[in-house]
């Protein structure tokens, strides 16, 4: 009989007003921004940002303090008051995997994450993949599908807000 290994795979749920997202992280390639996903959730940054860039067969983005309802300044120009060395990694960037967003410089990224909704291999070594979606997919899609607008067409017309991040213990 084989003994069982004690690796944990962290996951997490993504509580949206648009449904569910179950997220399993990869520590092994992207362990710091794992863990700073982790940190960022367990303290509630994420509650209550929105989605604020979505572009349909490329990706969703959120995870930007300035996207709460109230909040000043430009939505998509907000971190958490420091940023995070880059972690790339051999993981392709496919419809449903968690990376960071980031501005030019590679080690900017800090609370901004993207949801990719098509293959964005173009990204790969150049933004850090850090997860992937188990469960959600729809989610993912029903999100995408919502019309924007703006220079780039992708200013959502419907707010779509995290209400929370459930760390899911896994043994």
């Amino acid at each position: 009989m084989k003994e069982a290994t004690n690796t944990s795979t962290p996951q997490v749920i993504i509580h949206t007003t648009s449904g569910d997202m179950t997220v399993e992280f990869w520590s092994d390639v992207a362990p710091k921004t794992v863990a700073n996903f982790l940190k960022l959730s367990r303290e509630g940054f994420y509650n209550g940002t929105a989605f604020h860039r979505i572009i349909k067969g490329f990706m969703i983005q959120g995870g930007c303090p300035k996207s709460k309802q109230g909040a000043s300044g430009m939505p998509g120009t907000g971190g958490p008051g420091y940023q995070i060395k880059a972690e790339f990694n051999n993981r392709s960037h496919q419809k449903g995997v968690l990376s960071m967003a980031r501005s030019q410089d590679v080690d900017s990224a800090g609370s901004q994450f993207f949801i990719c909704h098509g293959d964005a291999s173009f990204l790969n070594n150049k933004y850090t993949a850090f997860g992937k979606l188990i469960k959600g997919e729809d989610v993912l899609d029903k999100i995408a599908a919502i019309p924007c607008t703006g220079p780039e067409r992708s200013s959502p017309t419907e707010r779509v807000e995290i209400t929370g991040v459930e760390i899911i213990e896994t043994k």
